[in-house]
């Protein structure tokens, strides 16, 4: 008779790599504020370029989120997402616990939640597709980290070069680069979400999303999925090379993505904003296509150079980055707590401040939400093992519930 494998179960603190944590605040930091004008306005424009309507310290504030951060936050959280997986993995084959049904419910949990955000609180969802990618992660778990590596960089590779045929086509003779009848159809999407959301009840603003869900983001996964897969691999071989765990050891490696991957990033979003620094996806130009593949493009080796700096910053003492930890280890209840107080801040259905606030206050408003977040972290975490939307994400994907509250005298550190 056989034994049963165990399977794996919730990572305790000490096992945790407290840069893994650091980042993903970081990056959750960054998420939020590149969302501000898709909770303000209509997601549709979610990808658009600096706005060239404002003016003041709104455009300032406008450029340095599209420059600094758009781009650079998603990609980041990608590549953490791949890390966490390679981590999980690495666990439960050193322990020679089972693995296959712990992810899988994983990543069905996740699709639950992040359905459940798309139609029910926030259009803009990204869970879902993380969760998608998740599954064929899944699939590719016995693959090296070299393979790993090689599969991901051809994925995001792919993801960026359709993205550069799309442009190049709109240059040929013939081809529609959009005009009076795109136009006309993209106002009216507008209008519809001005209406759901500005104005419209609960009701309205669901049905709405709903919409959007089915038309625009199932459409935009030709290009999301092989993107956010690409991150996901080239992130869990980055975790597996062990550079975070032993990054003593890794330094060289570390300095040259910092180096390299700082000058490249730099490099490609600088070229995509001279080329056109307010790319829409209203109409499609092959100006703006390419301006948008640049910048997404440009998103990778920043990410990867703010892996490497925070990294490098901690292993050299640096404890300022530590203070994003506690709101890293609760991303997901951070998250979609992010897209409840905005909605019910700015939609209809709620306070009703859609349209009244500038960019600069919206801006404000993020930073003073994010402070209160990291303040409830370091309060919850002193009390609790995990965030509560982690905890019941891990009592689904481990079919227990874990414990939940700190033993006295066993405080957390965070």
């Amino acid at each position: 008779m056989t034994a049963s494998v165990p399977e794996l179960a919730p990572v305790s603190v000490p096992e945790r790599v407290t840069a893994l944590d650091a980042l993903r605040g970081l990056a959750l930091l960054g998420i939020l504020l590149s969302n501000v004008a898709a909770f303000a306005g209509p997601l549709n424009e979610l990808h658009d370029g600096i706005d060239p309507t404002l003016r003041g310290s709104d455009r300032a504030l406008a450029t340095f989120v599209y420059v600094a951060i758009r781009d650079k936050a998603w990609t980041l959280f990608a590549l953490l997402f791949g890390m966490g997986f390679a981590a999980m993995l690495g666990r439960a084959q050193a322990g020679g616990r089972g693995f296959g049904a712990v992810y899988l419910r994983r990543s069905a949990g996740l699709a639950a939640i992040g359905l459940i955000h798309a139609w029910a609180i926030w259009a803009g969802d990204i869970l879902v597709t993380y969760a998608l990618c998740a599954f064929a992660l899944l699939a590719l778990r016995r693959l090296s980290d070299e393979a790993w590596l090689a599969l991901g960089c051809a994925l995001y590779l792919a993801g960026t070069g359709f993205m550069l045929l799309v442009a190049a086509s709109l240059t040929l003779p013939g081809v529609a680069q959009g005009g009076a009848r795109e136009l006309a159809r993209a106002q009216a999407e507008r209008a519809a979400e001005v209406a759901a959301y500005a104005h419209g009840d609960y009701a309205a603003a669901a049905a709405q999303r709903v919409h959007f869900f089915f038309d625009t983001t199932i459409a935009g996964w030709a290009v999301m999925l092989p993107l956010a897969l690409g991150l996901f691999l080239i992130g869990a071989a980055l975790m597996r090379s062990g550079t975070l765990a032993d990054p003593a050891r890794h330094r060289a490696r570390l300095q040259a993505m910092l180096r390299y991957g700082g000058a490249l990033g730099v490099g490609l979003t600088a070229a995509s904003v001279a080329l056109e620094p307010a790319p829409t996806v209203a109409v499609y130009t092959a100006s703006s296509v390419l301006a948008q593949t640049l910048h997404i493009a440009g998103g990778l080796p920043l990410a990867l150079a703010a892996i490497a700096a925070v990294t490098l910053l901690l292993e050299a003492g640096a404890r300022w980055p530590l203070r994003f930890a506690a709101a890293g280890r609760m991303a997901l209840t951070h998250y979609l707590t992010q897209s409840l107080v905005a909605t019910w801040l700015l939609y209809g259905h709620g306070l009703g401040q859609w349209g009244r606030w500038s960019y600069s206050a919206l801006i404000l408003a993020a930073l003073l939400l994010f402070a209160a977040q990291m303040a409830f972290s370091a309060w919850w975490l002193r009390r609790f093992r995990f965030g509560p939307v982690e905890w019941l994400w891990r009592a689904y994907t481990y079919r227990r519930w874990p414990p939940l509250r700190v033993e006295r005298g066993h405080a957390q550190r965070v």
